[in-house]
């Protein structure tokens, strides 16, 4: 008689360490804004470790929104800043999304909302459309 090997796994739970890049906020949402604005929401964060942070790459979800990165590495202590553009010429409510990597956490997403007005002096064609 031939007995089954028994292999017994171990988990070992790893303590949920803080990532040390901690932005103001995740979410912007501004609403009425003006057709054609040129509009930028910028994400502040900080380096709260002991290891420079570097970003190195921010994806947006569509080709309607640009995102813009700190080149050089953000020291210890140190602030730094990520501005997202959304393009205004596009009417209406929009919530549109930016990937955030770098070399000391897991990809943070990062949220932009908001409303962009119809463009003014503009009037309805003979088929109701701007």
């Amino acid at each position: 008689m031939v007995k089954a090997q028994e292999t017994v796994k171990t988990e070992v739970k790893a303590k949920k360490k803080k990532a040390p890049i901690t932005f103001k906020t995740l979410t912007i949402e501004r609403n009425n804004i003006p057709y054609g604005a040129d509009e930028t929401f910028t994400f502040s964060f900080k380096n709260t470790g002991k290891e420079p942070i570097i970003i190195s790459n921010v994806q947006t979800s569509c080709g309607c929104t640009t995102a813009k990165k700190p080149e050089a590495p953000v020291a210890p202590k140190k602030s730094a800043d990520i501005s997202v553009k959304y393009d205004t010429k596009r009417v209406g409510q929009f919530t549109k999304t930016i990937t955030v990597t770098s070399n000391v956490s897991e990809p943070i997403v990062l949220t932009i909302k908001g409303t962009v007005l119809a463009e003014e002096n503009k009037t309805p064609g003979k088929n109701g459309q701007y």
